[in-house]
């Protein structure tokens, strides 16, 4: 079988896809098109599949590749060694996985200098397969031969070098290998115990739960393994494996499934005592290796997908467009900075006020408030979710320049990354980073995507965990939601930032800085065609990214739509179908409703998914998929973390969902924990069931510790999931 049809197989069965679209999103993929672009305009090609199908094929696509070549290797490497008979060719073919195909390299790897490469040296492996053939009645008298050899003193020392290199073969038996693997899978624990001398601080820590910790490797909770291999890299704890009846069971298993049956009771004893020294020395540490990067790899998928639904969720965070918007940044001693931004978010004015303690002045504040309001026309105001932003919320609604319905919490995670960031500079050189991250606060309010695309997405800070993950396979996530997200929405070429139109399928960050140098140049873009005048903007560029690029206002009304240009010549068709122009056709619903796709279809026309599609963008041309109905600001409650007390029902609002539950802002510095546990009456499977970020919702405070100011929370009303 040819390679690539083993590679396509693999990837169709892996994620139980069809081989035919499967086959054709992997032609796509290796043409250089983007998941956003296949799963949009090609979906005649891949059997109508999503974005989430095709991703998952492209991940696929990947790990098989890397299964096939790591093969390859090993192939070449035992033919190398003149090792690669028949069997170990067949056994190659069938292995389906990583972990299969390592075990059967494992005889044929380099290996270090150990007793066994030791006891080989001194030429004892002849003893060992003698012994392992189970045939000799008197094992030391067998040894006897190899004394005064090779530095070898006395029988004992030649059954102990053929005892290691016994254990050495079973620590390699795939068999042996896999007996290991699913009894610690099925029945070993972890557990940890304070490191010495560090119980007081491990009690002050926040993984004080883990002082006498124990929980089976099957049921491990991926969070509770994270935050367990932080304490021991913190060193607060020691983490080890435990087996019940300190592993008697795995040990008889071991010996009953290796070496012969029919061996004398002298070579059966020497067998079994190596087994048991290879199961103490060898296997079960290497099994452990494992079963901890098996647990550290699930563990990170939860974690990262997490990270990714989260961010996912801001991103696409309803806009509030066409406000102008009085930003305020607060805090304590420093003041609250204070910046004007018309619609687009364009920095007009900044001040600082001192509405909360120390100073608490209130009528400076007033007035400088009214001035920058009144004099650009102000209508909204956007608060950052930080310190003092309790205090300068209530200050604002009391102060009756605005309604409390116009007055919006927004979060400031990542503000102060984006505001010493090379891009905030370049955006406001002149001004200090107090100004900058004020300005971020209100854009987020105009358009949580356009500005939080700015910042690092780990620095947004809405995941668990983050830094303990794997850092590559977290940056390829989030970098692909936001991919996503942006591509999603559509980005309206002659406004976007760099950073925006840099995550356009086939931009990247050196054709939107071209795009952005032409705009500035030329002026506006009036046509998508025109983008193809942009430097290094070539044909393949042009055709992955013209469709998500929004030109409003422009000369050809379809480029203000999801509908690629590839596709106008059969827009005019179906428009031909009901004898109306094109022009007459977006917002026309009953006209769009009238062209039977169908038929156009069964006569060549056009795809019937891709004139579905086009239908669908047509009756609300240049919507944006977002929503803009929901106000974030909460409900005033407490004010302060001494505030609480048990029984108190408030209102707050979801900023972070983990897989252990969700944090929720209570309007104070510190946030409440909304434990999984105390979110439903129903078994759920993760709180996403249930919460979404920024959902406001009312919680009662069942928990209150002030050594640590942590807050336990339940859910007192199950909300209906949007």
């Amino acid at each position: 079988m040819e390679k690539e049809d083993i590679i396509l197989k693999g990837v169709a069965a892996k994620t139980g896809l069809p081989q035919k679209g499967v086959a054709a999103v992997i032609k796509l993929l290796d043409d250089g098109a983007t998941v956003p672009f296949i799963s949009r305009y090609r979906k005649e090609l891949t059997g109508s599949m999503d974005e989430v199908a095709v991703r998952a094929v492209e991940a696929a696509l990947k790990s098989q590749r890397e299964l096939e070549a790591r093969r390859d290797f090993i192939r070449e490497a035992i033919a190398n060694a003149d090792a690669l008979d028949a069997k170990t060719a067949e056994l190659l073919d069938k292995a389906s996985s990583m972990t299969e195909l390592e075990d059967i390299y494992a005889p044929y790897k380099p290996k270090k200098r150990t007793r066994a490469t030791i006891a080989r040296e001194k030429g004892l492996e002849p003893l060992a397969k003698l012994i392992m053939s189970g045939r000799p009645e008197d094992c030391s008298e067998a040894a006897r031969r190899f004394v005064g050899k090779n530095e070898v003193k006395d029988t004992q020392e030649a059954l102990a070098g053929a005892s290691d290199i016994i254990a050495e073969w079973a620590s390699e038996s795939p068999r042996l290998r896999n007996i290991t693997r699913n009894h610690y899978q099925r029945a070993a624990s972890i557990a940890c115990t304070p490191t010495k001398g560090k119980d007081e601080e491990l009690k002050a820590s926040p993984f004080a739960q883990y002082a006498d910790f124990s929980q089976s490797v099957r049921r491990m909770p991926s969070h509770q393994y994270l935050a367990l291999r932080r304490a021991e890299t913190e060193g607060l704890v020691k983490v080890k494996y435990e087996l019940p009846e300190k592993g008697a069971e795995l040990r008889d298993k071991l010996m009953d499934n290796f070496g012969p049956h029919y061996a004398s009771r002298e070579c059966s004893d020497i067998i079994d005592a190596a087994v048991e020294d290879a199961a103490k020395r060898l296997l079960c540490p290497s099994v452990e290796t494992e079963v901890s990067a098996s647990l550290k790899d699930e563990a990170d998928k939860v974690a990262i997908d997490i990270f990714a639904g989260n961010l996912r969720q801001l991103l696409l965070g309803a806009p509030l467009k066409g406000h102008r918007i009085l930003a305020i940044d607060p805090g304590y001693r420093t003041g609250c900075k204070v910046v004007a931004l018309d619609q687009q978010g364009n920095l007009l004015a900044d001040s600082v006020i001192y509405p909360v303690p120390p100073r608490n002045d209130f009528d400076g504040a007033h007035k400088t408030i009214e001035l920058l309001m009144n004099r650009h026309h102000l209508d909204t105001v956007a608060i950052g979710n930080g310190t003092a932003s309790r205090e300068t919320e209530k200050f604002v609604k009391g102060s009756g320049l605005v309604p409390d319905k116009a007055v919006y919490i927004v979060s400031e995670n990542g503000a102060s990354v984006y505001s010493a960031s090379e891009v905030a500079r370049k955006e406001f050189p002149d001004k200090d980073v107090t100004v900058r991250g004020a300005v971020s606060i209100g854009r987020r309010l105009i358009d949580p995507l356009a500005e939080l695309v700015k910042i690092d997405p780990k620095s947004i800070g809405v995941g668990q965990y983050q830094h303990d993950v794997d850092q590559a396979k977290l940056k390829d996530m989030l970098d692909y939601t936001v991919m996503s997200c942006v591509n999603a929405v559509g980005v309206d070429v002659n406004t976007a930032s760099e950073q925006l139109l840099s995550y356009v399928s086939g931009i990247g960050p050196a054709l939107a800085k071209n795009i952005v140098a032409y705009r500035t140049a030329n002026g506006d873009f009036r046509t998508r065609k025109e983008l193809k005048k942009v430097p290094r903007l070539g044909d393949k560029a042009f055709e992955l990214s013209a469709g998500f690029l929004r030109i409003p206002g422009g000369d050809e009304p379809l480029d203000n739509t999801g509908i690629h240009p590839e596709s106008y010549g059969l827009v005019k068709e179906m428009a031909k179908s009901i004898r109306h122009d094109v022009s007459e056709l977006p917002a026309h619903a009953e006209l769009l409703d009238s062209i039977d796709v169908k038929a156009l279809a069964d006569k060549g026309i056009g795809g019937l998914e891709t004139m579905t599609d086009i239908i669908s963008e047509l009756k609300k041309p240049g919507r944006d998929p977002r929503t803009d109905d929901d106000n974030e600001a909460f409900t005033p409650g407490i004010e302060d973390f001494d505030h609480l007390e048990e029984g108190m029902v408030l209102p707050g609002i979801v900023n972070n969902i983990t897989a252990f539950g969700a944090f929720v802002n209570l309007g104070i510095k510190e946030n409440g924990l909304l434990h999984i546990s105390r979110i439903s009456k129903r078994r759920i499977s993760s709180v996403g069931e249930i919460l979404k970020l920024g959902q406001r919702i009312e919680v009662k405070v069942i928990d209150i510790d002030r050594t640590r100011k942590r807050i336990g929370l339940e859910l007192m009303t199950e909300p209906l999931k949007k």
